[in-house]
């Protein structure tokens, strides 16, 4: 049965109907949360919202792996000490998120904003796919090999972090082959992930593993 109440306010309802369309939080819930914003100072609120609209009003994408920034170029891929010829590809912020608190990855990203989805109406094209190929094109180019080679012949990698359901090993098939062409090495995790499983819910030991022990990519 739908939860229904009955709001001695339009203004308190309407808040509601924002607050409980964010994912996993019900009408109840939202209520609950409404009640207490407003039992707070009115600073407080200000300063909450006020955060809300600069996140939606001022955050950027980082032009290199899309990953959120303040700037145009985030940290990490203006971080000289990390390893640029080595791109980790995943599926959300999150998982930047997650791989970074292994503390066991030193490359950088490449964020695809989702994974193909037919039954989702998610294809390629609504995916940064086209962004990557060109990213990876850099990384053979001769003045990227060149200055590989001043750093010891880093050798070019595209690892794909994706989910290992369906639709993620879709997702990786279709990557390599776009990439195949450039002759870079692509590995994956190593499978100490269950099947279906999402880096956002692996902990950081297992997950930081499969990195270290990541495979070459078997199509």
């Amino acid at each position: 049965m739908a939860y229904k109440e009955n709001y001695p306010s339009k203004l308190l309802e309407e808040a509601v109907d924002a607050i409980s369309s964010l994912p996993g939080v019900g009408r109840r819930s939202a209520l609950r949360l409404a009640l207490h914003l407003l039992k707070q100072p009115q600073e407080n609120v200000h300063h909450f919202t006020a955060a809300i609209d600069h996140l939606r009003d001022e955050v950027k994408y980082c032009r290199h792996c899309m990953m959120i920034s303040d700037d145009d170029v985030c940290s990490i891929c203006s971080d000289k000490a990390r390893d640029h010829m080595t791109i980790c590809v995943v599926e959300s912020v999150r998982d930047v998120m997650s791989i970074e608190n292994t503390g066991q990855y030193h490359g950088v990203y490449h964020v695809l904003g989702g994974i193909i989805s037919p039954i989702n109406g998610i294809g390629p094209s609504d995916l940064t796919i086209r962004e990557l190929v060109a990213r990876v094109a850099g990384l053979v180019s001769p003045e990227a090999l060149f200055e590989a080679e001043g750093q010891g012949g880093a050798q070019a990698e595209v690892i794909l972090a994706l989910s290992g359901d369906v639709e993620g090993e879709t997702t990786s098939f279709y990557i390599y082959r776009q990439i195949a062409q450039y002759g870079v090495k692509v590995s994956s995790l190593a499978r100490g992930l269950g099947f279906g499983d999402d880096l956002e819910y692996a902990d950081e030991l297992t997950l930081g593993r499969s990195i270290v022990n990541r495979q070459i990519f078997r199509p």
